[in-house]
């Protein structure tokens, strides 16, 4: 290979040549223009001006000694920007004190140059960083891809779960026509409660943004037991008879078996379904022992399951269910604050109290078309 064979690598990088001597920038212009696209600065001042706009140099050949800001300034402005701090930069300097090399790789350079320079040096000196940059940018460039892939794959992950959760859930649903959009309020008014209660000291550890996300994620699975309970109970317009009753209370556990064949399935506990089965098996426990499945009393009954039985119960007295019209808000509130200590956990129905207004604005937001 001749002084000035190239390899065809990098024909078309532009080299940016910062000297404050005329005739230095005329011979680098002269030994580097066979090769790649030369353009040349004055200063440090005129350098950075080059840089604000596209497209930028592939690399910088930096005159150390320079005028009102000298190469270490400009490297250093160079390496302080996020659109230049990746660009290498050579130092170009008569100096050979070791120590003004030590501060230039401090500030970020990648090599030193000499002079009076080698041609050959150089040319060699200026392959090998375009070529050292070009497998970085690659890298750099194939990390963010695969970046960019995980997170659309997330979330289309995060996509398919919550339309196979909403799948699954409008099956209790269609089971029940007059509950319209009850999945959706729940849903909201849960994340609503939970949010109230991130700052309690009772639950400040639990409800991150994350567990706040899985408990919107899971609550809409809370009545999937009721794809089993014959239509004769479910769809009944008046008050259970107590074996009717015993039937329909095995919702619950129907709900959990439903889920938990779910996770057999999967092969693999996901955090989302286990706290839907919490939702689905607990949300009819009642604070004082008196709920079911299993008369859990207090805390005892998991937090999601606290946070739903309120929901639960509020959606249900403020909605038209086929035995019996809908309440007002005013009064679905003051029985729920009745309950306070005896159906539900009192830390719940205090944040509830504080966002009874957020309460009726979901439902209003999510009410039940008019029937025709």
């Amino acid at each position: 290979m001749t002084l000035h064979e190239e390899p065809a690598t990098a024909p078309r990088s532009t080299i940016l040549v910062v000297d404050d001597t005329p005739t230095n920038l005329a011979l680098m212009g002269a030994l580097l223009d066979m090769h790649y696209h030369v353009v040349t600065a004055a200063d440090g001042y005129e350098a950075l001006r080059r840089l604000e706009t596209a497209p930028l140099p592939d690399l910088i050949l930096l005159d150390v000694m320079m005028p009102g800001m000298d190469g270490y300034d400009t490297c250093q402005a160079i390496k302080a920007q996020p659109t230049t701090r990746d660009i290498p930069v050579i130092f170009l300097t008569a100096r050979v004190d070791t120590q003004d090399e030590a501060r230039g790789f401090q500030l970020g350079a990648v090599d030193y140059i000499t002079k009076p320079i080698s041609p050959p040096l150089v040319l060699a000196r200026v392959r090998t960083h375009l070529q050292l940059k070009a497998s970085a940018d690659f890298l750099r460039d194939k990390a963010s891809y695969l970046e960019h892939e995980v997170q659309r794959r997330t979330a289309e992950l995060a996509a398919i779960q919550d339309v196979t959760i909403h799948a699954m859930a409008s099956l209790a649903e269609t089971r029940d026509n007059e509950t319209g959009q009850h999945l959706r309020r729940t849903q909201h008014y849960v994340r609503t409660l939970a949010e109230a209660l991130r700052q309690h000291p009772r639950f400040c550890a639990l409800l991150t943004d994350q567990y706040i996300a899985t408990l919107f994620k899971s609550a809409p699975l809370h009545d999937i037991g009721k794809v089993g309970i014959p239509d004769r109970i479910l769809l009944k317009p008046g008050p259970f008879a107590p074996d009717e009753f015993e039937v329909m209370k095995t919702h619950t556990t129907l709900g959990r078996d439903a889920i938990e064949q779910a996770e057999r399935q999967l092969g693999t506990p996901v955090a989302f379904l286990q706290t839907a089965k919490d939702i689905a098996y607990g949300h009819q426990e009642k604070w004082d022992g008196s709920g079911y499945p299993r008369g859990l009393r207090g805390e005892d009954i998991p937090l999601p399951a606290r946070l739903m039985a309120v929901a639960d119960v509020y959606d249900a007295l403020i909605t038209r269910r086929v035995y019996k019209p809908p309440m007002p808000h005013e009064a679905a509130v003051q029985l729920i604050a009745q309950g306070r200590g005896t159906h539900f956990d009192p830390d719940v129905v205090d944040a509830f109290l504080h966002v009874q207004d957020r309460f009726r604005q979901i439902a209003e937001d999510y009410r039940d078309p008019c029937p025709a």
